[in-house]
This record gives structure tokens, sequence and C-alpha cells, in this order.
């Protein structure tokens, strides 16, 4: 590619170098260890389980892939091998604009660390990216196209580049109703969403762990409501962190579009299955997206782009 080519347009991205993370898994309490490294151009990102070994342990980070999953995203291969819990990951990889990665993980679930984006983020900063010699494929979102589930809703429709704009209504009088909106462009994740983490009820924590779930849940890596009381050693991130987190949920479920999104999304109520429910609904109407190469016109817009290790410090503000 010339200087010239490459001057106009955006250029894919991967790590120059691993990175490492271990941790428990949010739902299953098991230890986890989980490598992310760099892999050549056309690769994607895609997870190895390297603790299985007789069938295919491959498994593709993509829309098509994920099973239905009320509490978190799970992506499955053909042979039944999945990886649960990807949405954090998921998010810092767009938020970070690495497009290209190889996750080996000796178990079913990535680790929830301080149940948000931060570490991630923070390891991928560190280690640096890599440009190569392709430009970045984005989708664009021709026209609406929205998905309900009762009184959830997301949606989908043309913008020049990413928004997230989302809603959320507890009877929890310490979350209660919460909106924001936000451009994802120019490092916007990193610097807004990223330190967001997940939350639950006090009420939710006895009957997810009846149904065996949230067994490496803590104080520490999740915020927990109860009424007009915050339980998690001290308080809040943000004041509405609760809506951020679930904005950088959204982010990561839209990163298994296979790439970035140049498009609206809104979601009211919405959740992991509905926001892949609407990315099904999109790429099933071939007149409702295109492929770009970001050139000039989209450079600066896609969430990644401006990224840098000075936003580390204010990670955890």
């Amino acid at each position: 590619m010339t200087a010239t080519r490459r001057a106009r347009l955006k250029l894919q991205n991967q790590l120059k170098s691993p990175v490492s993370f271990s941790g428990q898994g949010l739902h299953s309490g098991a230890a986890v260890c989980m490598h992310v490294s760099p892999a050549e151009l056309g690769h994607g990102i895609w997870f190895l389980r390297t603790d299985v070994t007789d069938r295919d342990a491959r498994v593709p980070a993509l829309w098509d892939a994920v099973t239905a999953s009320r509490l978190c995203t799970v992506v499955e291969n053909a042979e039944g091998v999945s990886v649960s819990t990807i949405e954090h990951l998921m998010a810092a990889l767009a938020g970070c604009g690495i497009h290209h990665a190889l996750i080996k993980i000796d178990g079913p679930e990535v680790p929830i660390l301080d149940g948000s984006s931060a570490p991630f983020v923070a390891g991928f900063l560190r280690a640096g990216l890599e440009e190569l010699e392709a430009p970045v494929r984005a989708i664009r979102v021709l026209k609406t196209v929205e998905v309900q589930d009762g009184l959830a809703v997301a949606r989908l429709e043309p913008a020049e580049m990413l928004e997230i704009d989302f809603r959320i209504s507890f009877s929890e009088r310490a979350i209660g109703t919460q909106v924001r909106r936000l451009n994802l462009a120019n490092g916007a994740f990193v610097r807004e969403l990223s330190n967001s983490r997940t939350f639950c009820r006090q009420s939710d924590v006895v009957s997810m762990r009846e149904a065996g779930l949230a067994l490496g849940g803590t104080l520490e890596n999740a915020v927990v409501f109860d009424g007009d009381s915050v339980l998690s050693p001290g308080g809040l991130r943000h004041a509405d962190e609760p809506v951020r987190h679930k904005m950088l949920d959204a982010l990561g479920d839209l990163a298994l579009a296979g790439g970035p999104i140049l498009g609206r999304y809104t979601g009211d109520r919405a959740g992991h299955a509905l926001t892949n429910r609407l990315l099904r609904e999109l790429f099933a109407d071939p007149t409702a997206w295109c492929e770009v190469d970001c050139g000039p016109q989209t450079l600066g817009k896609l969430p990644g782009v401006g990224v840098h290790s000075g936003d580390l410090p204010t990670l955890w503000g």
C-alpha cells in the first residue's frame, strides 16, 4: 500500500505484544487465565479454549455464534465449545480499535476482574497497537431496524458515527430511571464508559445463586443496590454508573457484528439477548446495511481512534 493511500484510509490494528489476565468467572466462580495475542491480517477475533483437546476448541466472536443467554453473552462453535461473559472484553477490544486477536483461555468464562472493561483497556494500551496494511471495513446502517420484547426495545438507525442512546428504569430508588447518550468517537468509550461496573439488586443475588449463577460475584466486582443503598465499598464511580455500564455492554455486543458500526443504537431496557436479536435482524436484510472502507470522512468517528495511554489515569476515577 502506498504512503498516499495509507494516509487516505483508517488502517486496521492488532496488539504489539500479548497481554494476560487472570481471575474468576462471574457466574461460574472458577479460576481462569486468559492471554490476548496479536493475530495476522484477516484473522478477526477468535477464542481458543486451551482446556479443550477432544474437539475443535476455536470459537468465533461473531453475532451468529451467540447462543441464548439472559445475564451475559455466550458464543459457541459447532462442536458445542463455548465461552461466556465476553461482553466487557469485546467492548474493550472495540473501544481500543483492535480488529484482530487470538484469545487463549483455559476455561469457559472470561474473568470478571473488577466488573468493568477498564482492566482490559489498561492492558491493551500498555501493550500498544500496531497498524496493519489494510483499511478498516465498517458496517454502515442504511435504514432503521428495531426489535422489541415487552417493554424492552433495541434499535439501529443511520448515523455518521456510532452513537449509543440508552435508558434504564428500576424500582430500586438508588438506581431509578437513568438516560444517557454518547458519541463513541475519538476515545469516548475509554474516558466515559470503560470503568463502569456490572450491577445488580440485592434481591437478585439470592435468586441467581440458587440458579447456580453469580458464584464469582462479590461487592468488589459488581455494584450491588438495595433500596436506597449502594452496598459496594466506595460507592459509585459515576452517579449514573448503571446506565453507563449498560452502554458498555451494548458496545461489546455490537462488536460481534464483525466490524465497527456506523449508526445510532438506541436501547430502552435492552439486554444482551435483545441486542443480538437486533444484529440478526439487521444482517437478515441486505438493504439495511453495507460495508465501507474507512477513509478521511470516517477518520476519528470510530471507537478506538484517538485513544492513548494518557487516558489511563482517569479509568478508575
